[in-house]
């Protein structure tokens, strides 16, 4: 228990030390208040009825995106509407409440035309992480970073994934592009590359500062 408490502290004061700008306080949505505390952030289970059920995901890579819609609400059901055909595994509201739509290793339609390091069709091997807002317009906030965090550590752990494999969907998009130049696949930028960079920022440093507190435990 004592070292969940020191890196559950340690996640806010990386995420905190590495935000290099003040940044407003977003406008919260109203959103049923029925979680269970998971180390400091809510989590809700939200299932979506869009996943493939003839295959099982190969969990080799993360996809960040951000929803685009104004609230945590328009993107749930946008997420979870048969009509649409789209879904991921996990949206990060503002204040870091995540909703789990389906687990790690459910082939969720989240990524679409894609290619990450050589391996196309992401949504067979990647993990879909929905952040709410658009990074267009604000940035990302510290405590969707630390939820972010908590939630894809276990992950990362489990499916032995390289840091490298964690990305935005413009670059998986951007790589399919330069695959095949003649097949249509529009430019879409999710998650901008400044806030990917941030994040990654965040999470190389947590890591940094976990290790040296393993040590300090074990010693």
């Amino acid at each position: 228990m004592l070292i969940l408490m020191v890196l559950a502290i340690v996640i806010g004061a990386v995420v905190w030390l590495t935000r290099q700008q003040p940044q407003e306080e977003p406008c919260k949505p109203v959103v049923q208040r029925s979680y269970k505390k998971i180390s400091g952030f809510d989590e809700k289970r939200y299932p979506t009825p869009n996943y493939d059920r003839t295959r099982k995901n190969e969990v080799k890579g993360i996809v960040l995106h951000h929803t685009g819609e104004p609230t945590v609400e328009e993107s749930l059901e946008i997420l979870t509407s048969p009509e649409r055909k789209v879904s991921t595994h996990v949206v990060i509201d503002t204040d870091g409440t995540r909703y789990v739509l389906a687990d790690p290793t459910v082939v969720t339609y989240h990524a679409g035309l894609s290619i990450l390091h050589g391996m196309e069709h992401c949504n067979y091997c990647t993990i879909g992480i929905e952040f709410q807002g658009n990074t267009l317009e604000k940035p990302l906030t510290g405590d969707q970073i630390a939820s972010a965090i908590e939630y894809i550590l276990p992950i990362i752990e489990e499916y032995d994934i390289p840091l490298d494999n964690i990305v935005t969907h413009e670059m998986v998009r951007n790589a399919y592009r330069e695959q095949y130049p003649d097949k249509r696949c529009d430019i879409k930028v999710d998650i901008t590359p400044a806030e990917h960079a941030h994040f990654m920022q965040a999470l190389r440093t947590y890591y940094n500062i976990k290790e040296r507190v393993r040590q300090a435990m074990n010693g």
